[in-house]
């Protein structure tokens, strides 16, 4: 008895010292990845700190596991951005004059990092000067990498602002040292903040992903690829911070700024009974991601089968993962919400039914995507659609959250078109100098035998047309030989951007600018003469030539972005001249500057008129003759060349007003080509403003005339509504001013909403007004009027009110008393395949 007492203690004791152990694996598990393989570095303080959510950030002179090759110099802040979570590290920076490295003692397998920077105030060095490159072992995590600028690119495409900014990457290390390797350019520096290295024990990738538009897989393995996270969003809920995702301390924004339109799907939360379908799921995300998410149903802003849709911006010719997480927070069966699932207009899939995936209700799931993102293309789009042919159960959708990795390339992930320009080597291409000089011959004498080919070949191209122009100009040259031609203005030597995958630049016309010459206008971009603010850059007020004002607008001379815009409206403005279309000068692009020169439009753009300003408000006819004005534009853009040309960001800060109040439009950076006469549309990625859209070029990236003909039908609703076209602030059914307007406009009550400034104004006409502000707006370009027959009808709308305006008697008017007809208001029938081709 005694004996069989004992073991049984024993067998307890072992169970017991079992259970023990499996605890310790699981607490050590939950509150953080390994110990040993997890550094927190507080890079340019000798001593330790502790954030704010209780991790220990450790000095880097030195510590345990890993060595700093170079000490550099170190910089320090008293003052941090309150809203920082990582205050006490940003106060600190250690800053590399020449190559250095953190190498850190590891043991084999995946691993995150996380770099911090925090640009402030350095002592005799200029932080917007500051490029480098960075390496973790053999991958390449950016090159030519600014950090001021690649937070204003941010900034720009946000509508927050941020301070600080963090890189997230994925690696695999297969031996024992990783090593970040930190490369400034020459003459310049490189700086980091704080350093992240945490080993992933659990795979937080699988080894393949479905590929979008196709049944193949794609492999994700991190022993192929580097990974860099792009965008990690909790839909439908607020921020998750890093100390509420404690597996990797990972920070998921609210994704509202993605939203292409944020009222077209219902916020829903549950916050209990919500657990993995899988346990090896665990560190894919915390499970307040999965308690909210956004539906479809019970929206009663935008019809059911208009898809519910998010946007990025991401780096082009890079493959991408996109990963969706799932959970059912409302149906307890299956077949009650199926839809399907788009990644940049391809099906990823078909009758999709999260109760089903993820094996019941309230189980958090995740399906992870891949798919290539072209060189032409710079956004990815996530759309979650109804699916018609399951019928009722068709028109819902629900997304919990959304995360999108960028995949290397060739162990790459710096972005192949980077954000700023600079000529000079880095310190890590010296090994190549001497190849290059020895291929330098061979290339100059190659370029000297292609440059006689080219010249022969140009005396047999004149007759030639390249993409609608009708024949190079006298003085056309070669891209590759016009720097070496000399100018014929007084402008000297011009170089031409080698941008458009090399396409030649060909008919440009306006006076070429040495960057003296727009330094004088400007008084050395004197800030007090700026007068606007876009993506390209800011607009100065200027004067040349003893006295003629002019519009100078700059690039943003320290990112490469708009490259393509610049070009283009060098382009399209050397060939358009019309009354209504702002002129262009000049251009200047004299030492990596990228300035355009305008004529001076005195009054600026028809938005600042129209609200949230202190200008008078503008009458009827004030307003009727802008939108004329600008309908007369685009309706030349559309007929008045041999291929017509489409504007794609028809808005009303695109409209500007010269000193009479005459309309033009300007801005043709993102403008295009249009269907040639044997097709119906140019297919292309989508470009334009939020708010202003077409739905139907959004959904299928078929662009045609209609589609600025939609933009110009929103211009209208915005102008006599003296309203943004979108506006988070207000109840939902308010916030697109489409969507608002159109309603009342169908219940033929659109002077319910109309700006209380407008003054004296004849119903009539503005009854007219609102049915061709209402045919602008059809689902279907086929079924939108042309411009000429918007033209035509705000002209007689204008007569209407001019009409009313003579009569003695405005309250018994009637239009056949002044000499018009009171014609019915009709479009002509627009047959599916009639669209508009241009002329």
């Amino acid at each position: 008895m005694l004996n069989n007492r004992q073991n049984l203690d024993a067998k307890q004791g072992i169970m017991f010292l079992g259970l023990l152990f499996v605890s310790l694996i699981s607490f050590y598990t939950g509150i953080g990845y390994a110990q040993v393989n997890t550094f927190l570095i507080n890079c340019g303080s000798n001593s330790s700190t502790t954030d704010t959510d209780g991790r220990v950030w450790v000095g880097d002179p030195s510590g345990d596991n890993f060595t700093l090759s170079y000490p550099g110099t170190i910089e320090q802040t008293p003052t941090v951005e309150a809203n920082s979570i990582y205050q006490t590290l940003y106060r600190s920076v250690r800053i590399f004059f020449t190559s250095a490295h953190y190498g850190f003692n590891v043991s084999p397998g995946s691993y995150c990092i996380r770099l911090h920077f925090y640009p402030f105030s350095f002592t005799n060095l200029n932080v917007n000067d500051s490029t480098f490159d960075v390496t973790a072992n053999e991958l390449k995590l950016v090159s030519n990498f600014n950090v001021p600028g690649e937070i204003s690119y941010k900034n720009m495409r946000s509508k927050k602002v941020i301070n600080s900014l963090v890189k997230e990457y994925f690696l695999y290390v297969s031996s024992n040292e990783l090593q970040i390797n930190f490369v400034p350019y020459s003459g310049s520096f490189a700086f980091v903040n704080a350093i992240e290295v945490i080993e992933l024990l659990n795979n937080l990738f699988a080894n393949y992903a479905n590929k979008v538009g196709s049944k193949e897989k794609s492999s994700l393995s991190l022993t192929e690829h580097g990974v860099e996270t792009m965008y990690r969003l909790n839909v439908g809920g607020p921020a998750v911070e890093p100390s509420e995702d404690r597996n990797m301390w990972r920070k998921w924004e609210p994704d509202d700024d993605f939203m292409f339109s944020v009222n077209a799907a219902t916020a829903i939360s549950n916050q209990s009974n919500i657990s993995y379908s899988s346990i090896n799921d665990t560190s894919i995300a915390p499970l307040l991601v999965y308690e909210t998410a956004r539906i479809m149903s019970d929206n009663g802003v935008v019809e059911k089968r208009f898809n519910v849709s998010w946007r990025f911006d991401v780096d082009p010719n890079f493959d991408y993962l996109v990963r969706l997480h799932f959970c059912e927070l409302v149906y307890d069966k299956q077949n009650q919400r199926i839809f399907r699932i788009y990644i940049n207009n391809k099906t990823a899939a078909e009758e999709y039914d999260v109760f089903v995936q993820a094996t019941g209700m309230n189980k958090a799931y995740h399906e992870d995507y891949a798919d290539t993102v072209p060189q032409q293309i710079d956004t990815l789009w996530l759309q979650l659609g109804p699916d018609s042919s399951v019928g009722a159960s068709g028109i819902d959708a629900i997304l919990n959250g959304v995360e999108i990795f960028k995949l290397s390339r060739n162990w790459n992930l710096a972005h192949a078109s980077e954000r700023i320009s600079n000529s000079n080597e880095g310190l890590g291409k010296k090994k190549t100098r001497s190849k290059v000089l020895w291929a330098a011959t061979g290339i100059g004498a190659s370029v000297i035998t292609i440059s006689i080919a080219c010249v022969f070949f140009l005396q047999h191209v004149r007759k030639r047309k390249w993409d609608g122009v009708k024949e190079n100009p006298p003085g056309w040259h070669p891209l590759f030989l016009h720097e070496t031609m000399a100018s014929t203005t007084n402008a000297g030597a011009s170089k031409i951007p080698l941008i458009n995958n090399g396409l030649i630049a060909s008919n440009r016309l306006g006076r070429i600018f040495t960057l003296a010459e727009i330094r004088a206008a400007t008084s050395n971009f004197d800030e007090s003469l700026v007068i606007g603010t876009g993506g390209f850059g800011k607009v100065y007020k200027g004067e040349i030539d003893d006295g003629v004002l002019v519009a100078i607008k700059r690039g943003n001379p320290q990112s490469q972005q708009g490259l393509a815009e610049f070009e283009t409206e060098i382009e399209m403005l050397s060939k358009l001249r019309h009354r209504h279309l702002v002129s262009m000068i000049g251009y200047c692009d004299e030492q990596r500057e990228m300035i355009l020169v305008y004529e001076y439009m005195a009054n600026g753009t028809l938005r600042s008129h129209l609200y949230d300003t202190a200008h008078p408000a503008l009458t009827w006819k004030q307003r009727l003759d802008a939108c004329i004005g600008a309908a007369r534009g685009l309706h030349y853009l559309h007929t008045g060349a041999e291929r017509c040309i489409i504007h794609r960001d028809v808005k009303t800060t695109n409209i500007l007003l010269d000193g009479n109040f005459v309309a033009k439009m300007a801005d043709f950076g993102l403008s295009r080509a249009g269907p040639s006469l044997d097709h119906t549309h140019v297919s292309t990625a989508v470009k334009g403003s939020f708010g202003y859209l077409d739905p139907e070029y959004f959904r299928r990236q078929h662009l045609t005339q209609k589609s600025d003909v939609y933009s110009f039908g929103v211009v209208l609703f915005e102008v006599v509504c003296a309203r943004s076209v979108i506006n988070p602030s207000l109840p939902k059914d308010q916030i697109n001013l489409a969507e608002w307007a159109l309603r009342w406009q169908r219940q033929r009550s659109l002077e319910s909403i109309i700006d209380p400034r407008l003054g004296d104004y004849s119903l009539e006409s503005l009854k007219k007004y609102g049915e061709i502000a209402e045919k602008c707006l059809a689902d279907e370009g086929k079924n939108r009027p042309t411009m000429a027959d918007v033209l035509w009808h705000l002209e007689y709308i204008l007569h209407l009110h001019e009409a009313y305006r003579k009569s003695s008697d405005g309250d018994s008017f009637g239009s056949s008393e002044f000499g018009f007809q009171d014609m019915p208001f009709s479009l002509p029938f627009v047959r599916e395949g009639d669209e508009e081709r241009g002329s």
